[in-house]
């Protein structure tokens, strides 16, 4: 019996209907639908599940039908699509949801398989053919270095010896890759967590060699985190960097400030000083950003500072430049969360928002993304 359910809403792919006002609202009503079904049950996000289905045994349910009904009901009290993946542990789930949920094919839109099921026998033959960028973790450069090292596909991960691999790619990720690729996955459906904190990181296709490049990022990654914590009505006291560079190093810096932030430029504000503080001089492999010591919003209590003897330069500074932007930007940051509810994520922005591609307004993901949608 499979035990844990992967089970993600797709509004990324349709126009959401006018039942719901907010986008949280629906949300939250998925949540409720899942837990009907089971309370062990970890939600990634807004829009995103993972369930523990192992108590459904003692109810004589079974998963595949219950999965079933689950698909029909949000469909039928939501009005919305989603894919369900089935499997022994998170890794497979995961896998089976991406093969299961709607794809957009030449921008039109092509029905998924709704539910999959890994069976043993199907888990051997995934794990047979999927390249390793499948696997969670595995971003352009470790799949670059893997590449160097002859290792393409899953399959080829099992012929490696762990202390060879760890000298590549360090020890943590090389013992989570050999597991992976045994179709081992530890971890466990936490469900009931309080929220404790936010964040986001990207591995880079190219390392970015220039401090101005990981400064900008900050301000990109600020933005995704803060409108994580305003879709949590949350404020955080507390923010780190994490950057990783070339050679495997790993680097962070944390400042706790004396009031919560939800507003990107404040957190852009202390991340960048942040930056500057860690001394970044090597080529930058991923940048991490995340916020903590969380509280609710209606409970921060913040005002403009007017401490002549604030100090000049450095942290001091990027904390008043922080209370500023908290201060000052709420009017225009709710007006901006309330257009993007009404009209779309990507209907409005500010200059740092637009690449070449046009306006992209990326949404928190949690802390628990796997890798890219590479179906098997």
């Amino acid at each position: 019996m499979p035990s844990a359910l992967a089970l993600r809403l797709c509004p990324d792919l349709i126009i959401l209907p006018g039942r719901f006002a907010r986008y949280e609202e629906y949300s939250k009503r998925f949540h409720q639908v899942v837990n009907d079904l089971t309370p062990d049950f970890e939600p990634l996000g807004l829009d995103e599940v993972f369930a523990d289905l192992r108590g459904l045994r003692r109810l004589g349910v079974r998963p595949l039908e219950a999965a079933w009904g689950l698909r029909q009901r949000i469909r039928d009290e939501l009005l919305l699509e989603c894919g369900i993946g089935l499997g022994r542990n998170k890794l497979f789930a995961k896998l089976a949801s991406k093969q299961s949920k709607p794809q957009v094919v030449d921008r039109g839109l092509v029905e998924g398989d709704g539910v999959v099921w890994v069976s043993r026998s199907l888990e051997a033959e995934w794990l047979a053919k999927l390249p390793v960028r499948a696997l969670w973790g595995v971003g352009p450069q470790t799949a670059a270095k893997l590449h160097q090292l002859g290792l393409r596909w899953v399959r080829d991960l099992g012929k490696v010896d762990e202390a060879s691999l760890a000298r590549h790619l360090g020890a943590s990720m090389a013992t989570t890759l050999l597991a992976y690729a045994r179709g081992e996955d530890e971890r466990t459906v936490e469900s009931s967590r309080e929220l404790k904190s936010l964040g986001h990181d990207e591995t880079f296709a190219h390392s970015l060699t220039n401090v101005n490049e990981v400064l900008e990022k900050c301000r990109h990654h600020a933005g995704i985190v803060a409108r994580g914590l305003r879709a949590q009505s949350r404020v955080a006291r507390t923010v780190s960097i994490v950057v990783k560079f070339d050679d495997l190093q790993v680097t962070s810096r944390s400042q706790t400030l004396p009031f919560g932030v939800d507003d990107e430029g404040a957190l852009t504000a202390v991340a960048q000083a942040l930056v500057r503080s860690a001394e970044v001089s090597r080529p930058v492999r991923l940048l991490g950003l995340y916020a903590s010591s969380l509280l609710e919003r209606v409970n921060n209590q913040v005002q403009l500072s007017f401490d002549v003897d604030a100090p000049a330069g450095g942290r001091g500074e990027a904390i008043e430049l922080s209370r500023e932007h908290q201060v000052s930007s709420e009017s225009l940051r709710d007006a901006l969360d309330d257009i993007r509810r009404r009209f779309g994520n990507n209907s409005v922005g500010v200059a740092a928002d637009l690449d070449e591609r046009g306006l992209r307004i990326e949404r928190q993901r949690g802390s628990h993304a796997f890798g890219p949608d590479t179906s098997p």
